[in-house]
């Protein structure tokens, strides 16, 4: 199993990370890495994350906005 994350700016558009991300082997670790790394990804244009195992989208779009 592979945990994996798409970068996409606000409109939809996919983008390359600000942070290259490695292939994770736990969603925790990718939640992790995520959390650690989300103010430099958003930062370098990504608005919006998909997290996915292997080839299955398990959840997104999630804004990289801060809350308000």
């Amino acid at each position: 199993m592979a945990w994996t994350w798409r970068f996409e700016k606000s409109d939809g558009t996919q983008v390359a990370p600000a942070v290259e991300p490695e292939e994770f082997t736990t969603q925790g670790d990718a939640e992790s890495w995520l959390g650690e790394n989300w103010k430099e990804l958003r930062a370098g244009g990504a608005g919006q994350v998909f997290l996915s195992e292997d080839n299955t989208v398990i959840y997104g779009p999630m804004s990289l906005d801060a809350p308000e």
